[in-house]
């Protein structure tokens, strides 16, 4: 990526459904162009394409047609393999639902992304410390995901999503599971990563998010309706807008039905992923606790069974896919 190229630029992209009279046409020729800084929040009513384009910029589907250049690279025509490596290194996400591995801690939760990008011990531990710290958490790295709040559930899935140095936050519905006053805390959250220079792409249905954001883009029918760079507005301008294009557009259910499935296939590899990371640090835990009860008979064992050192090794069975 050179200083002139933008994180992100969709040319003419298309996404089809189905095959021969059975298509359904989902985006329909998206052009959209994001800046190095920028904060920009895609909204739109119910089957206006929002989850399906969500798919494309987080690299979890390709496009029919078109090309996603990100980084000055058309990751629309990288392999799986590819693709993979560019969601673990390239793109941060956070999701409505958290997706936090309940057995694992806090701090292990944020070290996932790292261990898969094969980052040292050390320095992971260094680095989830550090934007842990970021997001005022750090006096909770042991704690386990059922002792946290919503709020400190979603700022532990923006820290994970801050941890590789992403170009991109990509951040679906971020507050949809939040009430209004922590609502508020991650929106505070959101606007200063923004002015600390972060790119920040949020899908959201939440009109407040929106009316937060400096940049608003309005899908409706598969098109990018409007596109706005007029800095933050009334909450109330932004509801009328997504209901103005929702009396327009066509309430068809099967609209996103392959967006879901493609969402459905990834959360099961990720679920795969975190369990063999889950099984590594279940080793480690064991052997710690063998050290500390028998520290004598492990040294002169020579350490054996010790957890792993730098050379992090994987889980066996284990895939080089990042999530």
């Amino acid at each position: 990526m050179t200083a002139s190229d933008p994180v992100l630029e969709l040319r003419a992209i298309e996404k089809v459904y189905g095959l021969g009279d059975a298509t359904l046409r989902v985006l329909k020729g998206i052009d959209l162009t994001v800046q190095a800084g920028e904060y920009v929040a895609i909204i739109g009513p119910s089957g206006s394409g929002k989850s399906t384009l969500l798919n494309l910029l987080g690299c979890l589907d390709r496009p029919t047609s078109g090309e996603y250049f990100l980084g000055g690279d058309d990751v629309s025509a990288f392999d799986d393999r590819r693709l993979s490596r560019v969601r673990n290194r390239r793109i941060g996400f956070v999701f409505q639902s958290f997706h936090l591995i309940s057995h694992l801690t806090v701090h292990e939760n944020v070290e996932l992304p790292l261990f898969y990008s094969r980052m040292g011990r050390r320095a992971r531990h260094e680095r989830c410390r550090e934007v842990l710290d970021r997001v005022g958490l750090a006096h909770r790295l042991d704690h386990l995901p059922s002792q946290l709040s919503g709020g400190e559930r979603q700022r532990v899935a923006v820290a994970r999503a801050l941890s590789n140095d992403p170009a991109l936050i990509l951040a679906d519905e971020p507050t949809g599971n939040l009430d209004t006053s922590t609502s508020a805390e991650i929106m505070e959250l959101l606007r200063e990563l923004h002015a600390a220079g972060r790119t920040l792409v949020v899908i959201t249905h939440d009109a407040e998010i929106a009316a937060a954001a400096p940049r608003r883009v309005l899908l409706r029918d598969g098109i990018i309706e409007s596109d706005e760079s007029d800095g933050a507005v009334d909450a109330a301008m932004v509801r009328s807008r997504v209901a103005g294009a929702a009396a327009s557009t066509k309430a068809d259910a099967e609209l996103e039905a392959g967006a879901a499935r493609t969402s459905s296939t990834n959360a099961a590899e990720f679920g795969k992923q975190a369990a063999q990371f889950a099984q590594r640090k279940s080793l480690e835990r064991s052997a710690a606790a063998r050290r500390a009860a028998a520290p004598e008979a492990e040294a002169g064992a020579g350490g054996e069974g010790g957890a792993p050192g730098e050379d992090d090794q994987r889980p066996s069975g284990s895939s080089e896919r990042a999530p």
